[in-house]
């Protein structure tokens, strides 16, 4: 992504501060994974979207209308002979040249320079709770300037959460942000069409796992968006099932949940098809019902309809579908008033996405859910999942369904970012085993 798009993001946050304040924003720290190995890094959300800057050990200030310079990046220093061991750094001078810092001073001298800058403002914008150890750094420097109250030196007064102005704004996706979520959704698509095409009687799970891995890698995405869910059988009813370990059989359905991360954006797809090609006439019943109420939900995802009209189309359908089935007993009206469906359809039929696969941005304003607008982009993902139980009709165990696919709303309509994953029960059968 271009530095511009970073630092318009800057000047947008920064016309959202009051005069004379200061925000102060740490990436994420690394992380062992066991013993001197770390896990594989990835910086902070909300410190990435504001500086494109990928690196540990880093922290964003900024101070509107500061005549040395708004945005101060502090990192570490080039080291010949880390660098040597561990990988290439920007340094300080990378930090002004190639990410647009005004200044750069090095993470280790951050408790001298820091206090300094916030002696002359009133209020610290501040991702409160995120770090833990951080936040003891910020109150001991404000603790810190408090001790020199008597000689003119003023501590800020008030403390303003960061992490809500920037989720707001991280909401609205720009046409860079698009097109970097369709890449990310274009490399998914094409992942999920691998693994049907590679699924067969035979396989585990992990081994499905690995076609996706493969696509991912192979087309740019350094990282899965999130742990890659691979469920046949019985597994497919475990929302987050992520032990990918089981034997693949013939009759059952297999759900993939998986997604690629792409420039630090997510997708986010899922598909259910059968391990053998073939959909009994329960599984088939059963898709057909879950992919008839994604269209509802998705035909309801547009400009100026509510956050709930998509859920609350899926479930109607869901409920309707799952009373003629004879899986639920009563009315519609009843099912519906009572909330019958979660025992088969237990989660909300999508989420926000964006840079965190479950991405920021409030559901409610007031207490009244929002309103859709141009920019947003959000998953659809109804389900049906029936495990084994005394009471139901054994031919309709273990069927797990889910479909998801990722929606940019418009001045118009929507569009589907993730459209190029088949999904209907024809395309599945045409595909799946069908490997070259």
């Amino acid at each position: 992504m271009e530095q511009q798009e970073f630092a318009r993001r800057r000047q947008s946050l920064m016309n959202l501060m009051s005069k004379g304040s200061i925000a102060l924003l740490p990436t994420a720290p690394e992380q062992i994974r066991n013993r001197d190995v770390h896990f594989p890094y990835r910086p902070d959300s909300n410190f990435y979207y504001l500086t494109g800057f990928a690196e540990p050990d880093a922290l964003l200030v900024l101070i509107p209308e500061r005549k040395q310079g708004q945005y101060l990046l502090f990192c570490r220093e080039r080291d010949p002979e880390k660098e040597t061991w561990n990988g290439r750094r920007a340094g300080l001078e990378g930090a002004c040249e190639y990410y647009g810092a005004d200044d750069a001073f090095p993470i280790t001298d951050i408790d001298d320079i820091v206090p300094g800058l916030l002696e002359s403002c009133k209020r610290v914008y501040y991702p409160m709770g995120c770090y833990p150890s951080f936040d003891e750094k910020v109150l001991a420097w404000i603790n810190q300037l408090r001790d020199k109250s008597r000689t003119g030196i003023n501590a800020p007064r008030e403390m303003i959460a960061l992490d809500h102005i920037l989720h707001e704004m991280r909401l609205f996706k720009s046409p860079a942000e698009i097109q970097a979520m369709q890449t990310a959704a274009d490399i998914a698509s094409r992942a999920h069409i691998r693994a049907m095409q590679y699924c067969r009687a035979g396989l585990y799970e992990y081994e499905i796992e690995a076609e996706l891995q493969h696509e991912f890698k192979r087309s740019g995405s350094s990282f899965p968006a999130y742990p890659s869910i691979v469920g046949a059988g019985e597994n497919a009813c475990i929302l987050h099932y992520t032990e990918n370990t089981s034997l693949l059989k013939a009759g059952d359905l297999v759900l993939i949940d998986a997604g690629a991360e792409y420039d630090y954006y997510a997708s986010d797809i899922t598909r259910t098809f059968p391990v053998n090609g073939q959909f009994t006439a329960e599984q088939k019943a059963i898709y057909e019902l879950v992919l008839e109420s994604q269209y509802a939900a998705i035909e309801q995802s547009k400009a100026g309809n509510t956050w709930q009209a998509p859920h609350e189309a899926a479930v109607k359908v869901i409920t309707t579908g799952l009373v003629k089935l004879g899986l639920l007993t009563g009315t519609v009206e009843e099912q519906l008033s009572s909330c019958g469906y979660k025992r088969f359809f237990m989660h909300r039929t999508g989420h926000w996405i964006g840079m965190d696969v479950h991405d920021v941005g409030d559901y409610k304003i007031d207490e009244t859910w929002r309103t859709l607008v141009a920019g947003m982009v959000f998953t659809v993902e109804p389900g049906i999942y029936i495990p084994a139980s005394d009471d139901i009709d054994p031919k309709w165990w273990n069927i797990g369904i889910r479909i998801e696919d990722d929606i940019l709303i418009t001045e118009t309509g929507h569009v589907v970012l993730t459209a190029k994953t088949p999904k209907t029960v024809a395309e599945i059968e045409a595909l799946v085993g069908k490997a070259q």
